[in-house]
């Protein structure tokens, strides 16, 4: 089944099945390059969207998951992770960083393990939904497997 889907998607199904998580990548018609998009398409609540964001800070990367209901505080995060910054990545930096590109960008199958801060907010969701590695795929996880998936570390980000 995964042969039928785009090589980035590949790459992160077989990181899903190395981590145990059973959830299929499913294939969207139209691209869903944003949380209101994806929720729409899935007929879900935005806030159950994993927006997976890259942002750059302390010269390295840095994947924030957080809820699509919300919008992450920047200056508010670093000062709780004690580094000197968060500012956006650039698309060239994302696409280094992750493989994938922006509004595709997945919690996982990326060329090197990203540092992650996981949305305490996305706990609320039984179910979460985040991009597959490109616009128009997505997949299903918990929250628990969410943070297992990326040894994230679980924070407030709004």
């Amino acid at each position: 089944m995964t042969d039928a889907l785009p090589a980035r998607s590949r790459l992160v199904a077989a990181a899903l099945r190395e981590a145990g998580i059973e959830g299929d990548i499913v294939v969207l018609p139209d691209a869903a390059s944003t949380a209101a998009l994806a929720a729409a398409a899935l007929g879900i609540e935005v806030g159950a969207i994993a927006n997976s964001l890259v942002f750059w800070s302390d010269d390295e990367p840095l994947l924030v998951m957080t809820s699509g209901a919300h919008r992450v505080d920047t200056a508010a995060l670093a000062e709780r992770l004690g580094r000197g910054g968060i500012r956006r990545a650039t698309p060239d930096q994302v696409l280094a960083a992750t493989g994938q590109p922006i509004g595709g960008v997945a919690p996982t199958g990326h060329p090197a393990p990203l540092v992650t801060i996981v949305d305490e907010d996305l706990a609320a969701f039984d179910e979460i939904w985040a991009a597959g590695g490109t616009p128009h795929t997505v997949f299903p996880l918990t929250f628990d497997e969410l943070v297992r998936l990326t040894g994230g570390s679980v924070s407030r980000v709004a």
